[in-house]
């Protein structure tokens, strides 16, 4: 039976004497961290194994980028589900040594700030390739691409340092320090407000583009000036976009409740000393760990290829990607794209550069003899 605390009899008490909040839930977070952590981890190697296979043989930035986000998930989950919620929590109850609880929290950190801004330098790729193309076809290549995901890793992972002096805000009694305000205002502000400003201000540009294409194109007379290839283009950037504003809205929407729940504890109400705070705390942190086991889902609902791979994963098949020719015929074929290319350039067998929508050049079409 829990028993409830007098917020009558606590508001008379100093804050050192006051008990810490009671977990109301009892033992269902530990259910559900243990489920969340034995689907997603699984998931997230699968999604690892089959973009590793993509990334291998279309050399494309989108899926170095998202192998680097779930790169990042699986950090997550093993640094804050595992080790936070479940050993420490759990299991030792937080009787653990504070060099040790430092630690582990400047790792979670870490992670986390990892996972999200992972997303950021592929939301800007998609708005550099729609937006851009020209300026896309020069600047995106594999090389620059594991050069920027790695460079945000690194600042990623230095960014958590700081937090080493995180409070543990369901256990410390005392009123929030200017150190907890800084370190909570920088919290949410990394983990949210600025890559969500990004987020949405990129992807409201990209809609706004791809609108205007729309437009103009049911302005134009059917058929005209669009090959069969810019029409399967045109839908392999409306599948990509989909893919983005799919994992960056699931990540607002998800994260949105903890932010609100930081900020409050930090001005309104501690998550030490009421309840109903520390159960929305609770409620909260479980909803935004749910972001790192859902995009594999989100992947297979949007994309037939990451589909595609997934079954040859699973039935331990390792054959070439299919491919669709103008002609709607299916093709094997590998894609040998040199290193310092953009993909998003089609060239021909030998080397001579196509137009966008894979059809000949005039000056290398054959003229037809006549009888």
């Amino acid at each position: 039976m829990i028993e409830w605390p007098n917020l009558t009899v606590a508001a008379s008490l100093k804050p050192e004497e006051l008990r810490p909040s009671e977990c109301v839930l009892g033992f269902f977070p530990v259910i559900y961290y243990s489920a969340l952590l034995c689907v997603g981890v699984p998931v997230n190697i699968l999604t690892a194994v089959a973009l590793s296979r993509l990334a291998c043989r279309t050399k494309k930035p989108l899926y170095y980028y998202l192998l680097a986000v779930t790169f990042s998930d699986i950090l997550s989950q093993l640094f804050i589900i595992f080790v936070g919620f479940l050993l420490e929590t759990a299991v030792f109850h937080r009787e653990v040594p504070a060099l040790w609880l430092h630690a582990v929290s400047a790792a979670e950190f870490a992670a986390n700030h990892a996972s999200i801004w992972s997303t950021v330098p592929l939301t800007v790729d998609r708005y550099v390739a729609l937006c851009h193309p020209l300026l896309h076809r020069q600047i995106s290549y594999p090389a620059r691409t594991r050069r920027i995901i790695g460079v945000v890793l690194v600042l990623s992972l230095a960014s958590g340092v700081p937090f080493f002096w995180w409070s543990d805000l369901w256990r410390e009694s005392h009123p929030p320090t200017p150190l907890d305000h800084a370190l909570i205002w920088s919290h949410v502000t990394i983990i949210y407000f600025l890559p969500c400003g990004i987020f949405l201000v990129l992807n409201s540009l990209i809609i706004r583009t791809l609108r205007a294409r729309q437009r103009k194109h049911c302005c134009q007379e059917e058929g005209s000036d669009r090959g069969p290839g810019a029409v399967l283009s045109q839908r392999g950037l409306g599948k990509t976009t989909a893919m983005l504003l799919a994992i960056t809205s699931v990540f607002s929407v998800l994260w949105a409740p903890r932010t609100a729940v930081v900020i409050y504890h930090l001005y309104v109400a501690s998550v030490h000393s009421d309840w109903r705070v520390h159960l929305a705390y609770d409620l909260s942190n479980m909803l935004a760990m749910l972001n790192t086991a859902v995009n594999f889902f989100l992947y297979c609902f949007v994309s037939k290829p990451f589909r595609s791979v997934v079954r040859d994963v699973l039935l331990l098949r390792g054959g070439p990607l299919l491919h669709r020719d103008g002609g709607g015929n299916n093709a094997l074929r590998r894609n040998h794209t040199p290193p310092n290319v953009s993909v998003d350039s089609l060239y021909s067998n030998n080397g001579k550069r196509l137009p966008r929508d894979g059809t000949p050049s005039p000056l290398q079409r054959t003229p037809l003899k006549r009888n």
